[in-house]
Order: structure tokens, then sequence, then C-alpha cells
């Protein structure tokens, strides 16, 4: 439940105005009594209704073990950080926008499903499409989608 009700954004639309303005998503793994966090290149995607991001890396590590373990995680990404001073410290604030939720992992292992997942991971991260992926490149990556489960999003503007 989010506290602050005022800063809440709900509106689609903005959500999504504000997943694409952000750099990086940071995804958290449960790890056997601690959570691990990995800032990732990603790509967003609304697809049948639902709001999804992907990611990729390597076919082996920390990562890909500890997904394969649950397949769950919660994700967190930001933008428009600013700090604004105040006359004393509890004056202080800043602006930002956040999105924070929780999803379902799986590996995209289809060739030509792993490649409008990279597509849309380039066209998030340089804003260019049409990218060419050689079939070399698409075997040797680990592509994963992250089916949305749980989202909110705060703007303090």
């Amino acid at each position: 439940m989010m506290r602050r009700k005022d800063r809440a954004v709900t509106d689609r639309g903005k959500i999504r105005e504000i997943i694409r303005s952000c750099a990086c998503l940071r995804l958290g793994l449960w790890d056997e009594g601690e959570v691990y966090i990995v800032p990732l290149h990603f790509g967003y995607a609304e697809e049948e209704g639902k709001q999804v991001f992907y990611f990729h890396g390597a076919k082996e590590g920390r990562k890909n073990t500890l997904i394969a373990r649950t397949h769950s995680a919660g994700f967190e990404l930001d933008t428009g950080y600013e700090l604004v001073s105040g006359a004393s410290a509890c004056n202080y604030t800043a602006r930002y926008q956040s999105v924070i939720g929780t999803g379902r992992i799986s590996l995209v292992e289809e060739p030509e499903a792993k490649r409008r997942a990279l597509q849309a991971i380039m066209l998030h991260c340089t804003g260019k499409a049409d990218w060419q992926f050689h079939d070399a490149n698409i075997e040797k990556a680990a592509v994963f989608r992250l089916d949305v489960e749980k989202i909110s999003c705060k703007a303090h503007e």
C-alpha cells in the first residue's frame, strides 16, 4: 500500500511514459537470506494486455541460477531525480518518478521470440528499430521475459 497516495500514478499511459524514460531496470532476486540486485538494460512491451520487460545476459551465473530457482523477482526503475533545497534540512525534498513491482521470469528460448525480445531491448536503449542479430549471437544469449504481476508508480514533479 502506497503511503503518499497524492503521488501515485495510476494512468497506464503515464506509467508507460515513465518506464520508457528510464535507462535502467534494477532486478531484485532472493538468494538464501539476502537480496541480490542487478542493474539491467531492458526492453518494455505490452502484449495481450500484459506488461512485459525483457532483458538478457550470459547463460550462466548468479542471476541465472537465482531465476531458475524461483522464477520470481522484484524490480525498480526511476528517472528524473532532482534534489530541491529548503531553508532547513527537513525542508529539502526531491523530484522523481519511480516504478516498482513484482513478476514472474521465464527464459525465452524460441529463436524468433528471442529476436523480438532483443529488438525491444535495443529499441528502448537506442530508439532505433530493425536491428539484425546473427544466429550465433541469438544462440549464445540468454534472453528473459518478466511478466508483471504487480506494479505501482509514484511521481513527485
